[in-house]
């Protein structure tokens, strides 16, 4: 299956590497507002066409779009991909805000097109394992869950600094999907959260690039701690911090009546699990088993899902979740209330153990 890539920065090293080893998948363009940036690109993974966004678009041969944009762009660009008739595939966030979210929504299924969104980490080795241990009862029955992320954050000589402190992005927005999405996998659907944020430096001097020595206005909180209720009655606690001066990242552990599980680095496919089971002295640690892959899995599962007449798993239902739970989460520290999350997770099928990215199937 054709696939163009729109958005050639920092990110796209990762996508390209793994996408133009996908036998399933060619990559047909690389495209950019930059269009030099996007010609490197290209040259540097094998891709044979460069250009500028609507090159993409338009390009005969390509089905899915992968939009790996800045986050004020992700919506616009996924609307431009749907309305030239293409699948879509989009970093995170899904969309700033759930309009935006379900203008999307609609439009592909009104279109009959497939389109997802990052984070697709829990289609990897490490969620789906930790997801099988939970299915099989492993820890008996999931009854509490609690992530971490803290981590300095973004220094004044961060040439995206900027971006990184304005709406859409902030530690919620930035690395919330990832831990937000690991939750649902657990517990499935998010009913209600009540949360607090701060910002602990409100002004910020850029330090580099074009706007060196502005000041800028934090317009997102830089720590944010979540309590959240899902529809099956369990609780999570998620701490989101810019705001630390040591790294804590990657913790994320469902409590079961039988044991505690341990899961892996949500922003990465791979990794051990621990387990520890009521009366054990100490953690047990489990390999992690079946395919890793890396970013652009959840491209690849939208083009096999297509070819077999099957949902994709990273679906576009699935991330608009993950961004109604945000927006429910920074009106609860705008408001300070419990405030409901109306949309569901969908069921997502398990990955079996077996399930090879490197094969060639359609």
């Amino acid at each position: 299956m054709g696939v163009g890539v729109i958005g050639a920065g920092k990110i796209s090293n990762q996508y390209l590497e793994n996408l133009t080893r996908f036998p399933d998948l060619d990559v047909r363009i690389v495209a950019d507002l930059f269009t030099e940036r996007a010609a490197e690109q290209a040259a540097a993974y094998g891709v044979r066409e460069s250009g500028p966004p609507r090159q993409a678009l338009d390009h005969p041969d390509v089905e899915i779009i992968v939009n790996l944009t800045i986050p004020a762009a992700h919506a616009e660009v996924s609307m431009a991909a749907l309305g030239a008739g293409k699948h879509v595939w989009t970093e995170k966030p899904f969309a700033l805000d759930r309009v935006a979210g379900l203008e999307l929504l609609e439009k592909a299924e009104g279109a009959g097109l497939r389109i997802g969104g990052a984070p697709d980490t829990f289609l990897g080795a490490g969620l789906q394992t930790a997801r099988r241990l939970i299915e099989r009862g492993d820890i008996g029955v999931p009854l509490t869950g609690m992530t971490l992320f803290e981590v300095p954050g973004p220094v004044d000589d961060h040439p995206n600094l900027e971006v990184l402190l304005s709406r859409g992005a902030g530690p919620l927005w930035d690395m919330g999907p990832y831990y937000l999405t690991a939750l649902t996998q657990s517990f499935g659907s998010f009913r209600s959260v009540v949360a607090a944020g701060r910002i602990a430096r409100p002004t910020r001097v850029l330090q580099v690039g074009p706007k060196a020595g502005q000041e800028i206005s934090v317009r997102v909180p830089t720590h944010v701690s979540v309590i959240a209720e899902f529809e099956s009655g369990q609780l999570a606690t998620t701490v989101l911090s810019w705001d630390s001066p040591h790294r804590r990242v990657g913790h994320v552990e469902i409590v079961g009546s039988e044991a505690t599980l341990s899961i892996p680095d949500p922003n990465h496919f791979d990794g051990d699990l621990r387990i520890r089971r009521a009366g054990d002295d100490d953690w047990t640690v489990v390999p992690a088993a079946g395919a890793v892959g890396g970013r652009g899995l959840g491209t690849l599962d939208i083009a096999r899902a297509v070819r077999a007449g099957m949902p994709h798993r990273a679906s576009g239902r699935l991330a608009y979740h993950v961004v109604d739970t945000m927006a429910a989460i920074s009106e609860s520290i705008e408001g300070g209330q419990i405030v409901p999350v109306r949309s569901s997770a969908p069921e997502v099928a398990a990955i079996a153990e077996d399930w090879d990215p490197y094969a060639r199937t359609l």
